[in-house]
């Protein structure tokens, strides 16, 4: 099984590799592996959906 590193995928993805670390300790991207600081993904994962908040319910609005 051939493996990628966060950086790798970012690129493929077009996410920031930050992002991918996230997934990974959320356990969202199946099968993937921490080997010292380096997360070692499986290539053929597939990309997640993106389920943050996008309502913008949280953001804070300016009362002046």
């Amino acid at each position: 099984m051939e493996y990628l590193t966060t950086v790798e995928l970012s690129k493929l993805w077009g996410i920031s590799s930050r992002r991918i670390g996230v997934l990974c300790a959320e356990n969202r991207l199946k099968g993937a592996i921490k080997k010292g600081k380096t997360w070692l993904i499986p290539s053929d994962v597939e990309k997640p959906k993106d389920e943050r908040i996008k309502s913008g319910k949280y953001i804070k609005e300016n009362n002046n």
